[in-house]
């Protein structure tokens, strides 16, 4: 039974691309949005842990985060996990809850933004490259147990660095379009 399967490689490039833009949503532009904290993972419990696992966030004010922490000894490190996320927020520690003033977006936060989205973005096409990699490599398992002639690897080899290309394109507009979003051009 031959290996390769288009769909499933359809399915995972697209999931990238979401993956992305699920990340792309958490940078805000100056207001207050509970997606801020998705990329947040706390070490809690000897694992890394995401950090709605760990704690209730919320936004009560339109430029305050709240982190109602549920478990009082996990303060000291959702607190580092925060700092540490390069999000460029600093908690307030008040109990077993972290407030977080979302900073005014002077043009060094921009560019802070900016770089963070095109970090995102190429771990999104990284991902992608991997898909890649393991379709090829599924080809030429094929083509080696004899299910399948050069010609044809070869001919899907092609279908799946078009998908490939396209695939990155998409990336490449959707970080393209939040940078320009964060840079208020």
């Amino acid at each position: 039974m031959a290996q390769y399967d288009k769909a499933d490689l359809e399915r995972r490039m697209h999931g990238a691309v979401e993956s992305l833009k699920g990340d792309l949503s958490g940078l805000r532009t100056g207001r207050a949005n509970i997606q801020l904290l998705d990329p947040v993972t706390v070490e809690v419990y000897g694992a890394h842990m995401p950090l709605n696992q760990v704690a209730t966030v919320s936004a009560p004010e339109p430029r305050m985060l709240s982190v109602q922490v549920w478990d009082k000894s996990n303060v000291g490190p959702v607190d580092k996990a925060i700092r540490s996320a390069g999000l460029g927020l600093n908690p307030i520690v008040d109990g077993q809850t972290l407030r977080l003033p979302i900073p005014d977006l002077t043009e060094e936060r921009r560019k802070e933004l900016a770089k963070l989205a095109s970090k995102y973005a190429e771990g999104a096409r990284i991902a992608v490259r991997n898909v890649r990699r393991d379709g090829m490599d599924s080809l030429k398992a094929d083509e080696k147990k004899g299910e399948i002639s050069e010609d044809e690897r070869k001919r899907l080899e092609t279908e799946v660095q078009k998908l490939t290309d396209s695939t990155i394109a998409d990336i490449d507009a959707v970080a393209g379009a939040k940078e320009k979003e964060i840079l208020g051009q």
